[in-house]
């Protein structure tokens, strides 16, 4: 029995390589959902993720996730950015507050299916324009929900989390532990 990460993150791919657990990269195909409570967004786009990949390994363990930052003061989820001016707005929204970031986390092999959401809390440092316009002008938001990188130089504009650290690079590892326990792939 194999384990496939279906995720094209290099992040993910990062964090399951630390496992020590053998694992071979596919990614989905699948179309995502854009519209939803963040729960229920990131715990579908897992699942259709997943799904997606166990078609072509029925017999195999497929492990898929879905990341994003929600501001509950605005009701809003924010994916990735379209473009510079995108990250640029949404960095400004999230400077000095808080917002929650939360994964959704699938384990699939044939039918059998568990899904799981982490959220975690992330407060932001005030930034300036200058500041914002800086991180943008790095590349470095362009591929990731919310537009930064905990685990890169945005991780410097984080002044507190609450919950998983892993969480909020898109791989919650003590959840992920939890659930291929069963299938004997990890101690």
């Amino acid at each position: 029995m194999k384990l496939y990460l279906a995720s094209s993150s290099p992040r993910r791919r990062e964090l399951m390589g630390y496992t020590g657990i053998p694992f071979e990269v596919k990614v989905s195909d699948a179309e995502e959902i854009e519209t939803g409570a963040p729960d229920e967004l990131v715990r579908e786009n897992a699942r259709l993720k997943g799904q997606a990949v166990s078609r072509l390994y029925p017999d195999d363990v497929v492990l898929s996730s879905d990341t994003l930052v929600y501001l509950p003061d605005q009701n809003l989820v924010l994916g990735k950015p379209r473009d510079r001016e995108d990250a640029i707005r949404m960095l400004r929204m999230m400077q000095g507050k808080w917002h929650e970031v939360y994964t959704g986390v699938c384990v699939r092999r044939g039918e059998t299916e568990e899904t799981r959401v982490d959220v975690a809390r992330v407060l932001f440092d005030p930034l300036s324009d200058e500041t914002i316009c800086r991180y943008v002008d790095t590349g470095e938001p362009m591929d990731k929900a919310g537009s930064y990188a905990l685990q890169g130089v945005g991780g410097m504009f984080v002044r507190k989390i609450e919950g998983s650290y892993s969480c909020v690079i898109g791989l919650p590892m003590a959840t992920v532990r939890d659930m291929l326990l069963p299938y004997g792939l990890i101690y």
